[in-house]
């Protein structure tokens, strides 16, 4: 299942007791608020239609039923995990595919409706709106797809398990509805996510291949799903364990890459970034490749703290991030060392490209326009640079030059970059 990933995390414990507090969706980019209404104010237009127009039958409330009440028994079993946050990845798609392909378009527009509540009530908080917006996202994904299999396969609400079974093209047009609704969900899902953060790449918000072979395994348990419910909803019993254990070995994945990335951010975490640098450092000494490192650290950070709160404090990190991480290659390694440093290791880069590459990352900073409590907000970031035989023989050494070089950064007027004139 696809969702708004948290471009605006953290809480408001840590926000000004003095300021008011108000309702997240406020504060959002204008764009993202315009478009968030659109699709929810589109899902709720469709499910009144679809619920005026459906009669009401019990061949499809028994199905449906039993299908929402496995959704909930995954989520369940999801929160018993004590999923760290950043950990997401679930099997509902399981229950919500056979939703649309056996029932009418209504009930596929209503499923995400239950299991919403039940995910807001249960599982890891998220902010209302963004829990709103993921109903909408996933309603409208069913619901579409749900239309585009009734009127190719119009036998295939009538409850005769042949047409799905038989020697037909049924398993085919199923699994065709099941791509349909997986790139509705993503497609709405990654233009908010791209509004709320322009500098987030395409590629990235649309799932590399690890997201792309999930959804596919996804896909299949659905399809046996809806196979075993149009046989008999009874089976829906034997298919639940089966399901739940496939959803405890995709998150196994989840569970160590949450481990070694910075929740806030997304970045490398301190740890993982030290550990995988070396190696590369390593390697490079022996090959004889140029390599540069780069601390950076946003200037006045606890003034924006201070100023417009914790929250907003907590977008000017993600934006930070999200910046670094989009400027540079996918062979840098950029991570969170803590609080509002962040550095970046950069194989196969010479000086010249290295201040080249820090001048690019703080200039587009210093462009970054991010949303606060009543006007923009905006930030610059000092960078040190070090390199790899000049300053330092190990990444120990890098890592104390180029903090050297962030300080002297720091005491000549912040918002540049600077190299340390020593080796360590």
């Amino acid at each position: 299942m696809s969702a708004v990933s948290d471009t605006v995390t953290g809480d408001r414990r840590g926000a000004r007791l003095a300021r008011p507090r108000r309702w997240p969706f406020v504060g959002q980019p204008p764009l993202v608020r315009a478009y968030v209404t659109f699709i929810v104010g589109v899902y709720v237009v469709a499910l009144v239609h679809g619920v005026l127009v459906t009669p009401v039958r019990g061949a499809d409330l028994y199905p449906f039923a039993g299908l929402v009440l496995c959704g909930g028994v995954c989520v369940e079993a999801t929160r018993r995990l004590g999923l760290p946050p950043g950990v997401s990845r679930d099997m509902l798609s399981a229950w919500w595919l056979p939703i649309a392909i056996l029932l009418p378009p209504a009930y596929a527009l209503i499923a995400p409706i239950p299991l919403s509540v039940v995910l807001y009530l249960r599982a890891r908080p998220m902010l209302l709106f963004r829990r709103v917006f993921n109903t909408a996202a996933i309603g409208l994904a069913g619901g579409i797809a749900s239309v585009l299999f009734s009127a190719v396969v119009p036998s295939a609400g009538s409850h005769d398990p042949r047409w799905l079974i038989g020697a037909g093209t049924g398993p085919v047009y199923a699994v065709a509805c099941g791509l349909v609704f997986t790139a509705v969900n993503i497609a709405v899902v990654a233009v908010a996510v791209r509004a709320a953060a322009p500098e987030s790449r395409w590629r990235d918000l649309l799932g590399d291949r690890e997201a792309m072979t999930l959804d596919l395994v996804e896909l299949c348990a659905g399809v046996l799903v809806t196979i075993a419910c149009a046989l008999s909803p009874m089976l829906l019993l034997i298919a639940l364990p089966p399901v739940i254990l496939l959803q405890r070995s995709l998150l196994h994945q989840q569970l160590q890459t949450a481990a070694c990335t910075d929740a806030k951010t997304g970045l490398l975490n301190a740890a993982a970034w030290h550990r995988e640098a070396a190696t590369v450092v390593t390697r490079t000494r022996r090959t004889g490749h140029p390599l540069a490192v780069l601390i950076a650290d946003v200037d006045h950070f606890k003034r924006v703290n201070d100023t417009h709160g914790h929250l907003v404090g907590d977008q000017v990190l993600i934006g930070v991030a999200g910046t670094l991480r989009t400027q540079v290659r996918e062979s840098d390694l950029v991570g969170r060392f803590g609080g509002e440093e962040f550095v970046v290791l950069l194989p196969r880069t010479d000086a010249a490209e290295a201040m080249h590459i820090a001048e690019r990352l703080r200039t587009r900073v210093a462009s970054l326009s991010l949303p606060g409590d009543d006007t923009a907000v905006r930030v610059t970031i000092s960078i040190g640079v070090a390199l790899l035989g000049e300053h330092g023989a190990d990444l120990v050494e890098l890592l104390a030059a180029a903090d050297l070089g962030l300080y002297r950064a720091k005491e000549t007027g912040r918002d540049r970059v600077c190299v340390t004139a020593q080796r360590v």
